[in-house]
C-alpha cells in the first residue's frame, strides 16, 4: 500500500494540498526513467556502434524496438489504465523498465540487447498516459495543461540526464557499468512508487465505481470506437508527433554525432548542446500548458509553436558556422518552443468523456512513439546513403550534407504541425460534454 501518501492524509488538513503533488509527481518517475532509457542512445551511440559493429541504419534498427514495443502496447496500455489500478500497472511497468536496462547493460550480442530495449518499451507503454490518468483523478480538468506539462518536464530532466551526464560518466566507465548503475536507480525508484502512489483521493470510491460502471455500459468495442472515430484525437495526436520528432531524432540518437562529425565537437560539449534541447522543453512544458489554461486557449500556442521552431530547425541545419554558444541557445530554444507539442494531451482529453481519459490519450502517445519507431531507422539509413565510406574511431562518419538530407524531415513536419493546428476545434479549456 501507499504508505508515506496513507501517513500524509492522517496529519494536520494543511498537508492535504500537497498530497495530490506528492502522488502526481510520483507517478511521473517512470516517464522520466522512460526518458532516460529512450534518449540514452544518444551518449551511447559510438560506445554501442563499436561493441556491435553496427552501422548506422542498423543503430537507428536496434534504438527502435523500444518503439515498436510502446507503440504496438500503448493503446492496450490506455484501456488497461482506464479499467485497473493505476499504481498496480505504474509497477509492473517500472519492473519491466528496471529489468530491460539491466538485461541490456549485460547482452553478449545485439539480438539480447534488443530484446531488452523491446521489454523497456513496454514498460514504457505506460509511462505517461499513467500519469495523466493520476493528475485527472487528482486535479480538477482546469488544470490539465500544467499537470502535463510538469509531467513532459520531468521527463526532460531524464532525458537531460541521459546526454551531458552520462556522457561524463561514460569518461570514467564502461557503457555496461553505467547501464548497470542505471538499473540500479530503477529498483529505488519502483520502491519509492510502491510506497507513495495512492490511485485516487480517499472517499472517491463512488467515483470509482461509476466509473466502472460508465465503462461497462460503455463497453470496449464501443470505447474503442468511439476515440478512432474522433478526428480531434488523430490531430491532435500527428501534431504533437510531428512537434516531438527532433526530441526523437536530434536528442535520442544523432544529435551528438552531428555535432562532433560536423561541428567537430567533444562528446562532452555535443552531449551538452544537445542536453539543452530538453532544458528548453523543461522549462518550456509547465510554462506553455499554464499559458494555454490562463488564456483558455489550445490552438494559438500550438500555431505559434509550429511557426517558430520551424525557422530554428532550419538555422541549426543549414548555418554550419554557428558557434558553440549559439548552438547552446538554439537548441535552448528549440526545446522550448516545440513544448507546444504538450497541448496536443489536454486537447484530446477535452474532446472525450472523462472515463475513457487513458485510451483518447493513448492515441496520442501511440502516434508520437509510432513516428520514432518510423523515422529512427529511416534517418539512419539517409545518413548510411550518403555516407562517403569515411571512418572516425571505428564508426561511419557522416558529411555535412548527410545530416542535412537526414533531418530534412523536421521542417516538413513544422509546416504539416501548423496545418494540423490550424484545424483542431478549440476547446477552451472545458471538460467534454455530449
Amino acid at each position: 500500500m501507499a504508505l508515506i501518501t496513507s501517513a500524509l492524509e492522517r496529519l494536520d488538513d494543511r498537508y492535504h494540498p500537497l498530497i495530490p503533488w506528492v502522488v502526481c509527481l510520483s507517478g511521473g518517475l517512470l516517464f522520466f526513467y522512460e526518458f532516460i532509457q529512450l534518449n540514452i542512445f544518444g551518449s551511447l551511440n559510438t560506445s554501442v556502434m563499436r561493441t556491435f559493429s553496427l552501422s548506422a541504419h542498423q543503430l537507428g534498427n536496434l534504438s527502435s524496438t523500444y518503439f515498436y514495443a510502446n507503440a504496438c502496447f500503448l493503446f492496450v496500455a490506455g484501456n488497461l489504465l482506464d479499467r485497473y489500478s493505476t499504481r498496480k500497472l505504474i509497477l509492473v511497468a517500472m519492473v519491466l523498465c528496471t529489468l530491460g536496462t539491466i538485461g541490456f547493460a549485460i547482452s553478449a550480442n545485439v539480438w539480447e540487447a534488443g530484446v531488452s530495449r523491446f521489454f523497456v518499451g513496454l514498460g514504457g507503454a505506460f509511462c505517461f498516459l499513467s500519469g495523466v490518468r493520476l493528475a485527472s483523478r487528482w486535479f480538477p480538468p482546469s488544470r490539465m495543461a500544467l499537470l502535463t506539462g510538469v509531467l513532459v518536464t520531468m521527463a526532460m530532466i531524464g532525458g537531460w540526464l541521459a546526454q551531458a551526464p552520462m556522457a561524463m560518466l561514460l569518461e570514467h566507465m564502461h557503457w555496461r557499468n553505467a547501464m548497470l548503475l542505471n538499473g540500479l536507480l530503477g529498483v529505488v525508484l519502483t520502491v519509492w512508487i510502491w510506497l507513495v502512489i495512492k490511485d485516487r483521493p480517499d472517499g472517491h470510491d463512488h467515483i470509482a465505481m461509476s466509473e466502472r460502471q460508465q465503462i461497462k455500459e460503455m463497453g470496449l468495442m464501443q470505447c474503442i470506437g468511439g476515440v478512432l472515430k474522433n478526428p480531434q484525437n488523430w490531430k491532435a495526436a500527428f501534431y504533437t508527433c510531428l512537434m516531438n520528432l527532433p526530441i526523437y531524432i536530434m536528442g535520442a540518437l544523432w544529435g551528438s554525432l552531428f555535432l562532433t562529425q560536423v561541428h567537430h565537437f567533444t562528446a562532452v560539449q555535443a552531449a551538452s548542446i544537445v542536453g539543452m534541447l530538453y532544458f528548453g522543453t523543461i522549462f518550456g512544458s509547465p510554462l506553455v500548458g499554464m499559458v494555454s489554461d490562463k488564456i483558455k486557449n489550445r490552438r494559438k500556442p500550438m500555431l505559434y509553436g509550429a511557426a517558430i521552431s520551424f525557422f530554428i530547425m532550419a538555422a541549426i541545419i543549414y548555418i554550419p558556422s554557428l558557434s558553440y554558444d549559439m548552438l547552446i541557445i538554439m537548441f535552448f530554444l528549440l526545446g522550448f518552443i516545440t513544448s507546444s507539442q504538450v497541448i496536443g494531451y489536454p486537447v484530446a482529453a477535452e474532446s472525450n468523456p472523462t472515463v475513457i481519459t487513458g485510451t483518447s490519450v493513448s492515441i496520442v502517445s501511440m502516434v508520437t512513439v509510432f513516428s520514432g519507431a518510423i523515422m529512427q531507422p529511416i534517418s539512419g539509413w539517409v545518413l548510411d546513403h550518403y555516407w562517403k565510406g569515411q571512418y572516425c574511431g571505428g564508426v561511419h562518419c557522416y558529411n555535412l550534407q548527410a545530416y542535412q538530407h537526414a533531418m530534412l524531415v523536421m521542417l516538413f513536419s513544422f509546416v504539416i504541425s501548423f496545418v494540423l493546428a490550424w484545424s483542431i476545434r478549440e476547446t477552451h479549456s472545458k471538460p467534454f460534454s455530449e
